[in-house]
């Protein structure tokens, strides 16, 4: 599991390659929450262009990222869902909480 940070303005894009799994989420959400703490981002979008796989523990490092940014008055977003990876976000209910678009510059305009 590969994860790459960018920050865009007020928001940062997380770019997720590989499969976020019970293996990997430890790790993903350690990365992630300290480069929430660094950057201090307004917002936060998730790239699952490069996510060949997820979990219940990959939903749940989202859903926690999710919680995370809210508490501070941001928002987060999903972009680049491959199929198989819309399939579980629309069955697991994260579409109700968290947006998805097509693109990264759509999410950071409609954020």
């Amino acid at each position: 599991m590969q994860i790459f940070f960018e920050k865009k303005g007020i928001s940062l894009v997380i770019k997720l390659h590989g499969e976020l799994d019970h293996h990997s989420s430890d790790y993903i959400r350690e990365k992630i929450d300290a480069e929430i703490m660094s950057s201090n981002p307004k917002n936060i979008i998730f790239d699952m262009g490069g996510l060949s796989f997820m979990d219940s523990s990959g939903i749940g490092v989202i859903i926690g990222r999710y919680k995370l940014i809210s508490s501070t008055g941001g928002k987060a977003a999903i972009v680049n869902l491959k199929p198989q990876i819309k399939r579980i976000y629309e069955i697991c209910g994260l579409k109700k909480i968290i947006p998805n678009f097509n693109t990264t510059k759509i999410a950071i305009e409609k954020l």
